[in-house]
Order: structure tokens, then sequence, then C-alpha cells
């Protein structure tokens, strides 16, 4: 089995510190947005007479806006450490899914922390 090189380049573990913090950001959001969907679409929370208010109703927005970070974050790192391009595709579609970008974030943490140095 090969070892890939060592990361010495500072920048390199910014983006994966960032990376990190955006992963666990961006899950928590989607679990968030769940819930948002639950009271939406399930319960019927939507404002109209007779139904109670969404108190997440204005969560979509700024989930999204995280998600983006997400991507960019996602891109950084993947540049910086030589992913390819279908990698990085998939650890960024992996936010879409909930739970996923929990576990994505574990195999990226365990490829990535043992070569900073």
């Amino acid at each position: 089995m090969t070892t890939a090189a060592p990361i010495t380049d500072p920048k390199t573990a910014a983006a994966f510190r960032f990376f990190t913090i955006m992963a666990f950001v961006v899950g928590v959001g989607l679990l968030i947005l769940c819930l948002e969907m639950v009271f939406e679409y399930v319960l019927h929370w939507n404002g109209e007479p007779g139904n109670r208010a969404n108190p997440l109703a204005w969560w979509p927005m700024p989930h999204g806006f995280l998600y983006m970070i997400y991507i960019a974050a996602t891109a950084n790192l993947g540049f910086k450490v030589g992913w390819s391009l279908v990698k990085m595709v998939l650890i960024m579609l992996a936010g879409c899914v909930p739970f996923l970008s929990f576990w994505a974030e574990r195999r990226v943490a365990a490829e990535v922390a043992p070569r900073l140095a």
C-alpha cells in the first residue's frame, strides 16, 4: 500500500479545518431543513387560517447559502489535496442527504488528517 505525500502547506490545513466545520454546519442545517419540511408538508404549519405558522419557514434560504459555502470549502480542499473532480462532486453531493455529510466528513478526515504535518 502506498502512502500519499505529507501535506506541509498551512493553507491546506486551514482549508481542511474549514471543510470540517462547514460539513458539520451543513449536516446540522440539513437536519433542521428536514424538520422545517415536516412542519410545512406533514403538519401543514403554513400560517394559513386555522393552521399554525411554521417556526422554521425562514430556514431554507440560509441553509442554501451555507450549502454554497460548503461547496466552495470542498472545492478549495479538493484542489489543494489533489482530488479528482468526480470525488469532489460526490463529497459536495453528500451535503444533500441527511447524515451523509457527517459520514463524508469522517472519511475525508481519515484521509487528510494523517497527511497533515
